[in-house]
């Protein structure tokens, strides 16, 4: 059957020029004629693999020396509590701000291990904004601040990073890693599961500055320490190997598209037309606040449960799936991360146009 227009969260499409890589490589990568899959992630061959994803990741984001990246196991809720063993190191406190049920779990995971405060929070309006955030809002002698800079369930993202001193900020960029450019420097730590803009579950990168690594709490399990991680480059023991060979190819892809600043234009691309359309539907209408629109998530709504519920049938079967918004919010969701297509985004609205005439 021909390919469908997939607009889930998370695991997300993966660009095809990726999986026809893979693919090809699958029996036999490289003349080594073995597949990633059972090779031993010891020898040489793997070795050049992980070292590639790390350099490939590197120029991508620009980034520096002094920074460490990881591929971990365990998804980005892992690091929900590594980061508080970790980081908590001095005045064992944290700042968070809360814009989603993500960084809601991450607060009540790192309240076990110090004492965290929620500096401001967009619950109110069920996370359909991002607070506006000052320096003054921040603890100086907070360990770090905490934010997640995209809100996968209730499409919001932060278009200007907070200011929060010579606090570590710490980002959970699992939804919006690789769709615009970041300032690498602005943060002492980023973590992000593969899944949505990377590569196939079971990824998790961290990027973490070198001073912060060597200091968790005693209590730290050794798995859950960033030190062992660091120190063996990533294979301490076992790492999600297939899952890194795929992310070193979707970077290649990047790289081959005009890396980050080529991506990030076409994600504006597309969700300008998807919002232009939402703005002038008589319809569907857009749930977030114009200013704190995320370029990943786009959730929209009827108005109407039944009417939702029949719209993403049709969509599903019209080939445009894992259009159903999260169960806690409800309506509809498109996620449209870097592998969406802008194709994809212009058949999704024409369908749309179509509906609405139907069933006006």
């Amino acid at each position: 059957m021909a390919r469908v227009y997939n607009f889930s969260a998370g695991p997300s499409m993966l660009p095809e020029p990726v999986l026809k890589k893979a693919a090809e490589e699958m029996l036999d990568y490289n003349g080594s004629g073995q597949s990633v899959m059972e090779m031993s992630h010891r020898s040489k061959v793997y070795e050049g693999i992980i070292n590639a994803a790390d350099a490939g990741l590197r120029e991508l984001m620009h980034i520096p020396a002094n920074y460490k990246v990881l591929f971990l196991q365990g998804g980005a809720s892992s690091q929900f509590a590594m980061v508080p063993l970790n980081l908590f190191n001095k005045s064992r406190k944290a700042d968070y701000v809360v814009t989603g049920q993500w960084s809601k779990k991450a607060l009540a995971e790192a309240k076990r291990y110090g004492v965290c405060r929620k500096v401001a929070s967009s619950e109110d309006k069920i996370f359909t904004y991002i607070p506006k955030l000052e320096k003054g809002m921040f603890d100086p002698e907070a360990d770090y601040v905490h934010i997640t800079t995209n809100n996968t369930i209730y499409g919001t993202r932060y278009t200007t990073l907070p200011d929060v001193g010579n606090v570590p900020l710490v980002a959970d960029m699992s939804s919006n890693i690789l769709s615009q450019e970041y300032d690498i420097t602005r943060f002492a730590l980023v973590y992000a599961g593969a899944q949505k803009n990377v590569g196939p579950a079971g990824l998790t990168l961290v990027i973490i500055r070198d001073d912060l690594i060597g200091h968790a709490m005693d209590i730290t399990p050794t798995m859950f320490n960033y030190k062992t991680h660091a120190d063996e480059n990533s294979m301490f023991n076992t790492p999600p190997c297939y899952a890194i060979y795929v992310a070193k190819l979707v970077f290649d892809w990047l790289r081959e598209m005009g890396g980050i600043p080529a991506m990030e234009k076409v994600n504006r691309e597309k969700t300008a037309m998807f919002y232009d359309y939402l703005d002038n539907s008589k319809m569907f209408r857009g749930t977030v606040v114009p200013e704190d629109r995320s370029l990943m998530n786009i959730p929209f709504v009827t108005g109407k449960e039944e009417l939702d519920a029949k719209f993403v049938k049709e969509a599903t079967a019209a080939g445009f799936v894992n259009l159903k918004g999260h169960r806690s919010v409800g309506g509809m969701r498109a996620s449209i991360y870097n592998a969406m297509p802008v194709a994809g985004v212009k058949a999704l609205i024409e369908f749309m146009k179509k509906f609405e005439l139907a069933n006006r």
